[in-house]
C-alpha cells in the first residue's frame, strides 16, 4: 500500500491539466475544416461544433472561435420544412443533431433566433404512441432519443407540448434488474444510456421513481484500478465514460461513490502532448474525448474550468438564463 507522501509524488507525476493546448488543439481543428479529423466529423458536424465550443466554454474561452460564423453555419443545417436540424449541411433532419443546435444556440445565448414553434412540432412528431422517441424520420428508437428530445424541449421551455407521463413510463420500461438501463426493453445495462435515462428522469423530476441506491452501486461498479470507467461489466476504461458515469452520479446525488483522486489522474495521463484529450494514455485525442473529460474534470471541481450541469451537459451559467 502507498504511503500518503507516494501517492502525491505519483499524482505530481502526471502533470496539470494543459488547457492552453487543448485550446490550441479546438482552435486548429476548427481552422483545418480539409483535415482528415473534420471529414470524419462530416456525418456528425453539429455535433462535433457543440462538444468544441463546450470545452472552450468550460475553460472560459469561448471567444477563441468565431459566434457569427457558426451561428450562421448552424441554420444552414436547419430543414425549414420539418423544424429539425441535420448533423451538417444537406443532411436529413434528426433528433440529436437538432439538440446539438439548440445547444449551440443557448451556449451563445441566440435562442430567440430559433423558429421555436417550428422546431417544437418536429419534435412532437418524434414521439411514438408508447412514449418513446424516434431519431429520425426512419423510425429508429432509443433511450438516447427520450433524453434529447426532453432536453430539447426543457432548453427552449416547453417540455409541456408532449407526453411526458408517456415518455417516463417509456424510460422506465427500459430499466433492468441491476439498477442499470438499456437503449430499448429488455437491452443490456450500458453507462452511455443510464447517463440518458436518468437525464431524462432528472429533467422531469421523476428521479424518485427509481431505486437510486442499486443504480448508483452498478455506477461505482464501473470505476477500474486504473482510475478511469467502462461503459459495461469487463469492457476497457474509456475518457467519455467519465462524462457518462459521473454525470449519472452527480444527478443521483452518489458523485461520492467513486475514488475522484483517481479518475482525475486518468483523465489527465489521456491528455496528449499536443492538445486535446484521447481515449485513453497514449492515443490519439479528438473533440469528443477533449469535451467529456473536461466535463468530468469540471463536476469534480477542477480548478479554473466553470462548472457544468450534469442534466444539460452545458455550463451552469447558460442554464440560470434558460432557467430564469
Amino acid at each position: 500500500m502507498s504511503t500518503e507522501g507516494d501517492h502525491e509524488e505519483e499524482s505530481k507525476a502526471v502533470g496539470p491539466l494543459t488547457a492552453a493546448l487543448h485550446r490550441e488543439h479546438i482552435k486548429q481543428l476548427y481552422e483545418k475544416k480539409e483535415s482528415f479529423e473534420m471529414y470524419m466529423l462530416e456525418h456528425r458536424k453539429i455535433s462535433g461544433v457543440y462538444w468544441a465550443l463546450a470545452s472552450l466554454q468550460i475553460m472560459d474561452c469561448l471567444d477563441d472561435l468565431p459566434k457569427e460564423e457558426i451561428v450562421e453555419w448552424v441554420f444552414k443545417t436547419y430543414d425549414k420544412d420539418s423544424g429539425g436540424f441535420g448533423a451538417n449541411e444537406q443532411l436529413d433532419p434528426q433528433l440529436l443533431s437538432t439538440l446539438s443546435a439548440v445547444q449551440i444556440l443557448a451556449i451563445y445565448n441566440e435562442l430567440d433566433r430559433l423558429d421555436i414553434e417550428k422546431v417544437v412540432e418536429y419534435i412532437k412528431s418524434m414521439q411514438n404512441e408508447d412514449g418513446s422517441f424516434s431519431g429520425d424520420q426512419w423510425g429508429e428508437v432509443d433511450t438516447r432519443f427520450s433524453y434529447g428530445a426532453l432536453l430539447c424541449l426543457k432548453i427552449m421551455n416547453r417540455l409541456e407540448d408532449v407526453d411526458v407521463d408517456k415518455a417516463i413510463d417509456y424510460v422506465l420500461r427500459c430499466r433492468n434488474f441491476d439498477g442499470g438501463f438499456g437503449c430499448i426493453p429488455g437491452a443490456e445495462s450500458h453507462a452511455g444510456q443510464i447517463f440518458c435515462c436518468v437525464g431524462a428522469l432528472a429533467l422531469t423530476k421523476s428521479l424518485d421513481r427509481i431505486d437510486v441506491d442499486l443504480l448508483g452501486w452498478w455506477l461505482s461498479e464501473r470505476q477500474l484500478p486504473c482510475g478511469g470507467f467502462n461503459g459495461r461489466p469487463d469492457k476497457k476504461e474509456d475518457v467519455c465514460y467519465s462524462w457518462w458515469v459521473l454525470s449519472s452520479m452527480a444527478m443521483l446525488g452518489k458523485i461520492d461513490w467513486i475514488d475522484r483522486e483517481k479518475l482525475t489522474e486518468f483523465i489527465l495521463q489521456c491528455q496528449s502532448p499536443d492538445g486535446g484529450i484521447a481515449d485513453r494514455p497514449g492515443d490519439i485525442p479528438d473533440v469528443f474525448h477533449t469535451f467529456f473529460g473536461l466535463g468530468a474534470l469540471s463536476l469534480m471541481d477542477f480548478p479554473d474550468l466553470k462548472r457544468i450541469d450534469p442534466k444539460y451537459a452545458l455550463v451552469t451559467e447558460v442554464v440560470e438564463l434558460i432557467e430564469m
